[in-house]
């Protein structure tokens, strides 16, 4: 079963937020929601998950609020998505034809997600929002 919930878009979605602001001070989980138009209950969660595993570190206090563990581009999406959704499962053993192609596309899909970091979906946003606009 290949299992990404909205759950990890939201995740990558903050974590680009973070990582575009280029911040080495913590910055306020608040901001972040805001920003990105996640719920913050749900954004404390996942923050707070992404903290245990390592890839965030949090502050409290009146600057308080959560930075990068670890640099952006050494965070990718699968650690990401398998932190906050769990492993993406596959078949151990010997599989029918049906269970080879489920297998062959989480390899996929895992692969691409190991592919990119939270750095690369910085770059990519800011290509989408520096591209020329053309009207008709």
């Amino acid at each position: 079963m290949i299992t990404i919930s909205e759950k990890s878009r939201a995740a990558v979605q903050a974590l680009t937020e973070l990582a575009a602001r280029g911040e080495t001070a913590p910055v306020p989980i608040l901001e972040i929601a805001e920003r990105r138009g996640v719920p913050l209950h749900l954004l404390e969660q996942l923050f707070a998950g992404l903290r245990r595993a390592g890839v965030l570190q949090s502050q409290r206090g009146v600057k308080g609020g959560y930075s990068f563990r670890r640099a952006p581009a050494e965070v990718s999406l699968l650690e990401v998505v398998e932190t906050v959704d769990g492993r993406l499962s596959g078949a151990d053993g010997p599989t029918s034809g049906c269970d080879q192609v489920w297998d062959d596309t989480r390899r996929c899909v895992a692969g691409l997600l190991g592919e990119l970091t939270i750095a690369d979906m910085v770059e990519r946003e800011n290509r989408l929002t520096q591209a020329p606009m053309f009207h008709i």
